[in-house]
């Protein structure tokens, strides 16, 4: 039970689907309550916005009734994102287009409020918190729909200058390759996301299946099951998807040089099927690469939440950055 007067944070990790939310301690980063709650992006961006500042309200008011204080707010969203202007320039899922969303999250509670992009607030979790924690330099690389990474130095992550930095998934590593939402062919996450996984299984099992309306579908877990049992198309399938993923890694691994690459998002809870032969790829394909350690996130689907709470905590205290006189990366 929470002390009174415990200073705490609001935290959200807005999703296409979803709200995952928290109250969180602002020294210990211990989550004290959680709540989910349907986005409805159904509704339409306005309705959207109604619902994320109506969540941040209602639990900075949860945590006051809780002898608690709350002291910042931290939204994330995925998308194009302005972490400096508080402005969430563009995001599909949500249909968001340049909404000052970090000044109304805090005009409405009262809080100040910080605006992050959800991907790269996961991977500042997982370097804080989670599997890269003891390594100064980590590059997470989440997989689940599509695919994008954050490359995390001193525990802060880099946006790029215009917000757009990490799109590791629309590096193009088969040219003429499966086309990508994003217009090019042969993209990362036309080939190793979890939906390409599906997708191509489903084409290539459906073409030689007998069954009802010849149509075979399975998801990115049910196709790793089957090609460990010997299924010879979800093999196939899979292979291809670690060769990609190897290659966009490898690209990764020369941008930014990492001493550890976590891997996070639905793929990644294959775990060793996923680890052990993207480990081995990687390491026949370095020529001047240094290897980073490949590890499996530590955080789930509550990194970015976590990441929003950081991010909140942060506004109202310094950022973490290298101990005085830290040396070479870990």
């Amino acid at each position: 039970m929470a002390s009174d007067g415990e200073q705490v944070v609001v935290a959200l990790d807005v999703g296409g689907t979803s709200v995952k939310c928290a109250l969180v301690g602002r020294d210990d980063q211990a989550v004290r309550h959680t709540e989910r709650h349907p986005t409805g992006a159904a509704r339409g961006p306005a309705a959207v916005i109604d619902t994320i500042c109506d969540i941040a309200e209602h639990l900075a008011d949860k945590a006051r009734a809780a002898g608690q204080t709350p002291v910042a707010a931290g939204v994330v969203v995925p998308g194009v994102v302005d972490e400096t202007a508080g402005v969430a320039i563009w995001s599909a899922n949500v249909g968001f287009r340049d909404v000052p969303l970090r000044d109304l999250v805090a005009a409405r509670t009262g809080l100040p409020t910080a605006l992050g992009h959800d991907v790269r607030a996961g991977g500042v979790a997982e370097a804080r918190l989670g599997a890269g924690r003891d390594s100064r330099h980590v590059l997470f690389v989440a997989i689940g729909t599509g695919i994008a990474a954050a490359a995390v130095v001193d525990g802060v992550s880099y946006a790029g200058a215009h917000g757009a930095a990490g799109e590791l998934g629309h590096v193009v590593v088969r040219p003429g390759g499966p086309d990508c939402g994003c217009r090019q062919s042969g993209c990362l996450e036309a080939l190793a996301s979890a939906s390409a996984i599906a997708r191509r299984y489903a084409e290539r099992a459906s073409y030689a299946s007998d069954a009802p309306n010849g149509e075979v579908t399975a998801g990115a877990a049910e196709v790793a099951r089957r090609a460990a049992s010997s299924d010879p198309v979800a093999a196939d399938v899979w292979a291809e998807a670690v060769d990609a993923l190897a290659d966009g890694l490898l690209i990764g691994q020369a941008m930014f040089d990492p001493a550890v690459v976590v891997l996070g998002g639905g793929l990644a809870e294959a775990g060793d099927q996923l680890l052990v032969p993207l480990d081995h790829t990687l390491r026949q394909r370095a020529t001047f690469h240094r290897m980073p350690r490949l590890v499996r996130a530590a955080l789930g689907d509550g990194a970015g939440c976590l990441g929003a709470a950081l991010l909140a905590s942060d506004t109202v205290r310094p950022a973490p950055g290298p101990a005085p006189g830290a040396g070479a990366a870990r």
